[in-house]
């Protein structure tokens, strides 16, 4: 193909270079436009994913395009031999960069298709739960081969490097060994990681103790694990954490947890008042899933029985709240109707003779 406006007479040598870069701009602008306006023309008909489409390949097409069409183009246009080499590997690494961009970009829409399917703001999100700590642990891993892949092809468009491949494997052989025992700790992370989504002791949003403090499990990263504690703190833990030490997990098989209240309570005070006050307490609200309710006297000493309320909740968040409710409502019953059967000491006054008064 003839070079383009190369050989018209009077025309400087950048000019076609700059009427190239130009168009295919112009073309990038278009294409982009026509995109997003097929994309909210469908989203009627799908909203979800066009809605996650539009947001997530906003910005990575309009360079991707572009970039094609200059490497298509810059053959074509009257260029130095010694700039025509450079330029065009540069646009290759660009085009590799942006092809990356939009994988990356396709994988995140993916997420939120599955994200919406397995939603985990229902009650019963045992199996939501579960899958999701999958999926994003699959996407971080697929996004870290696709940009070791995207590196790779980037190192393999340079001359350099295909000149002395071999010499670079062999280096970077010997290189990963090395780094291998360098990284050791970080490889075992990884591993761990890929145990935990699979086997999965703990996944998002479940409710933990770990080091002494109760929280959710906000993020499952390649090599550490965030907590989310319940003041709103981030307690942040190597993912080899969870496969090496004991930690309780409340909501391993189902989100329902068991939440009790304990009262410490003279011997005067009746039961019967107590647990049909407990009944009425749980029977009017909501926090209550109504599946359990215990009132016992679990423990007794020389001056104050101990007295267990159990009862289920949908999920511990929700538990926390149920058991505050229940405390303040029986103590406050207690003080109304029962004050007698508050915790209090005892005591006899004695007379061992007529001037030695005893207390007992």
């Amino acid at each position: 193909m003839p070079l383009l406006f190369g050989e018209l007479s009077g025309v400087p040598s950048w000019v076609p270079a700059v009427l190239l870069v130009t168009l295919s701009l112009a073309v990038g602008f278009l294409t982009r436009f026509i995109l997003l306006r097929f994309i909210r023309y469908w989203q009627s008909r799908d909203r979800k994913l066009f809605k996650s489409l539009e947001k997530h390949l906003r910005g990575s097409m309009f360079l991707f395009l572009p970039l094609l069409l200059i490497s298509f183009g810059v053959e074509h246009v009257n260029i130095q031999p010694g700039s025509l080499g450079f330029i065009s590997t540069t646009v290759h690494i660009f085009i590799i960069l942006s092809f990356c961009s939009v994988l990356i970009r396709l994988i995140n829409v993916a997420q939120d298709m599955l994200f919406i399917r397995y939603d985990i703001n229902i009650s019963n999100n045992l199996r939501a739960r579960k899958i999701r700590t999958q999926i994003i642990y699959v996407k971080k891993v697929a996004i870290a081969v696709l940009v070791m892949l995207c590196l790779s092809l980037i190192l393999l468009s340079l001359p350099g490097v295909r000149k002395f491949g071999t010499t670079i494997l062999a280096g970077a052989g010997v290189a990963g060994i090395i780094i291998g025992f360098a990284l050791q700790k970080s490889l075992v992370n990884l591993f761990a990681g890929i145990q935990i989504a699979f086997t999965q002791p703990i996944k998002i949003d479940d409710a933990v103790v770990v080091e002494k403090e109760w929280g959710w499990i906000e993020e499952i990263n390649l090599t550490y694990v965030v907590v989310r504690l319940w003041d709103l703190r981030r307690l942040v833990l190597p993912i080899t954490y969870f496969t090496e030490n004991p930690f309780q997990n409340w909501t391993r098989n189902n989100a329902q947890i068991l939440g009790s209240v304990f009262l410490y309570l003279d011997y005067s005070m009746p039961l019967d008042p107590l647990r049909q006050h407990f009944e009425k307490v749980l029977s009017e609200t909501k926090l209550w899933d109504q599946q359990t309710q215990v009132l016992q006297v679990t423990d007794t000493t020389e001056k104050t029985m101990t007295i267990r309320l159990l009862m289920t909740a949908q999920n511990s968040p929700t538990a926390w709240d149920l058991r505050c409710h229940v405390r303040e409502k029986m103590i406050e019953f207690i003080q109304q109707h029962y004050p007698q059967g508050l915790p209090h000491v005892r005591a006899t006054l004695s007379a061992s003779g007529p001037d030695n008064p005893r207390v007992e």
